[in-house]
């Protein structure tokens, strides 16, 4: 199985409203697929549609080579490890205990919550009563569990949103680690910097519809204008162009010892889809 996942024509409406736009996409088994989008722009109906919480109106797909009349089944769900809005932990139990539940649910060892704990950074608060959490460590405890069966297929919506840079960086270290172990990551997100930082391929939607699709590198290059942008010594800041003029004028520059930095044009993921759709990641 090559891919992963495999959308064709995909189409989702409420009513007379369009959520999903015949989207057609694949995503290849061992790879972190980032889907990007502001709120509002579809990404999590169509996590929704992959994971069989909602029917599609029309089109294909294919999630793990099941279509979606077995989504339902428990062969599928022991294949995928979901971390959405709808996820929830047992308010009333201690973290080791809501993970225990997943444990036997998964026919897990209990051993496997320790080592869960210590990859998302919860270790020292396993006996403490859920409720008592704050959002932060919730969403670190829920990605604990969607990752504990050790599934082949995760679905990531947003997972990092309510973390601090550090606790960020933490989950960050899990998912590469992860995925360098043969796992797929699909992974929902606004942040730029993360899907530029994780995702091997990327995705824009904006409205429902897909507007690019590939690597963050291929997308920064076919945006960049490839002019040098230059600080001199004297705190003049200056856009050179790419070509035989801008080569004399950079030489010149360097004979005299006046650049400070210079650097290529460089977009970065959210100036590029702002620049694709009007609307900024937020």
């Amino acid at each position: 199985m090559e891919n992963s996942i495999e959308v064709n024509g995909l189409r989702k409406t409420f009513g007379h409203k369009s959520a999903i736009k015949d989207v057609s996409f694949a995503v290849k088994q061992g790879e972190i697929f980032g889907l990007l989008g502001p709120s509002g722009a579809g990404k999590t109906t169509m996590i929704k549609l992959l994971t069989g919480e909602l029917v599609k109106t029309a089109g294909e797909i294919q999630v793990q080579g099941m279509p979606p009349s077995k989504f339902q089944t428990a062969a599928f769900k022991a294949q995928i490890g979901i971390l959405s809005d709808n996820s929830a932990l047992y308010e009333r139990l201690t973290v080791y205990d809501n993970l225990k539940l997943f444990c036997r649910l998964y026919n897990e060892p209990v051993s496997r919550i320790d080592e869960m704990l210590i990859q998302v950074n919860m270790q020292e608060e396993k006996k403490k009563i859920v409720a008592k959490l704050s959002k932060g460590m919730k969403q670190r405890i829920l990605l604990a569990k969607a990752l504990i069966h050790r599934p082949k297929l995760v679905f990531l919506d947003e997972p990092t949103s309510a973390l601090d840079p550090g606790n960020t960086a933490q989950i960050h270290r899990v998912l590469q680690t992860l995925n360098e172990a043969g796992t797929t990551i699909f992974l929902n997100t606004h942040d730029m910097e993360e899907a530029t930082v994780l995702c091997d391929r990327v995705a824009f939607l904006h409205h429902g519809s897909l507007q690019e699709l590939d690597t963050p590198e291929n997308l920064r290059y076919r945006y960049s204008t490839h002019a040098f942008h230059v600080e001199t010594f004297s705190g003049n800041k200056l856009v050179i162009e790419n070509n035989e003029g801008g080569a004399e004028e950079i030489a010149k520059l360097m004979k005299h010892g006046c650049i400070k930095s210079m650097h290529t044009d460089n977009p970065t993921l959210g100036q590029i889809f702002l620049k694709v759709t009007g609307k900024e990641l937020v």
